[in-house]
């Protein structure tokens, strides 16, 4: 089966176990809090895969390692999204685990044990991957580590020789802060497409205005499309800012799966033929969709 375009969407990514606490007050240190807590399959790069199966692709194929604790667990969850997963077994390292703090408003804090997700290499890479592909995406969750940001950019470097377009979530300003911004400018060079969400914008160029940030980002890569959570996103090439696409109005639950809901439909529309600023706005709605929801992936039908 292919996607609408009759191309195939490669992510290469991040499978992990998120643990979703929703607390209604807020956190009192050295005494309970009231919560509701559920374990959720999740990570960025399997969401983005997972939401692109949801808003119409119909060959969504991701690559990632887990451990062997809960590989056969995720692998069926992403089977039943419509996702065809290639998962790589690690034989030492758990799978990654996600904590996320949600608060009363939706907002959300993680806690990141990453696992066996960037132990991703080289050698689990498979030029095969490719085959039939429109389109690859790029967790940038890989880029802080050496062996999965040398995997990363082997998939990159793969899909250019291929003339496949490349996109990059730049994942985490946390991570990147301490990672060093240049470093992570570097390590995604040759991106065609850059998804950052407002502070990692806001990290990235060192500007505060969201406009001016997508701006100046898209002078190093072709379109940047800088999510702005109620805000909308931003769409901006050559330097220039093209569109301000508005959120959907809805009350947000739990905003875990927002980026990633917004990046796979984003992906989808353009394997599909739509523009940026109409594949944005695809983004936005499932992005709206997505808030309503606990966890980071998609309601599966019944």
């Amino acid at each position: 089966m292919t996607g609408p375009a009759g191309r195939a969407l490669l992510v290469v990514g991040d499978v992990v176990t998120d643990v979703v606490a929703r607390h209604r007050t807020p956190l009192v240190p050295a005494t309970d809090t009231a919560a509701r807590i559920a374990t959720l399959p999740g990570g960025a790069g399997a969401n983005v895969a997972c939401w692109a199966a949801h808003t119409g692709a119909r060959d969504v194929r991701l690559l990632a390692r887990v451990g062997a604790d809960a590989a056969e667990g995720h692998e069926r969850a992403l089977r039943a999204a419509d996702v065809r997963p290639h998962l790589v077994v690690d034989p030492d390292a758990a799978t990654g685990t996600v904590v996320c703090l949600v608060g009363a408003d939706g907002e959300r804090t993680f806690l990141t044990d990453s696992g066996a997700v960037l132990r991703l290499s080289a050698a689990d890479w498979r030029a095969g991957l490719l085959s039939g592909a429109g389109h690859l995406h790029v967790s940038g969750y890989l880029f802080f580590a050496g062996a999965s940001r040398a995997a990363a950019r082997l998939a990159m470097e793969a899909a250019r020789a291929r003339s496949v377009p490349v996109s990059v979530d730049p994942a985490s300003a946390g991570f990147i802060a301490r990672f060093g911004v240049d470093r992570f400018l570097a390590a995604v060079a040759g991106a065609d497409v850059l998804l950052p969400s407002h502070d990692e914008a806001a990290l990235l160029t060192g500007l505060p205005e969201p406009a001016d940030a997508a701006a100046k980002l898209s002078r190093l890569f072709p379109l940047v499309v800088a999510t702005q959570g109620r805000g909308g996103a931003l769409v901006a090439s050559s330097g220039k800012l093209v569109a301000r696409v508005p959120a959907e109005p809805v009350t947000a639950v739990d905003t875990t799966g927002a980026g990633d809901a917004f990046t796979g439909a984003f992906l989808v529309g353009r394997l599909a033929g739509a523009d940026a600023v109409e594949a944005a706005r695809r983004g936005c709605r499932a992005g709206a969709e997505a808030v309503t929801l606990v966890g980071g992936r998609p309601r599966r039908p019944a």
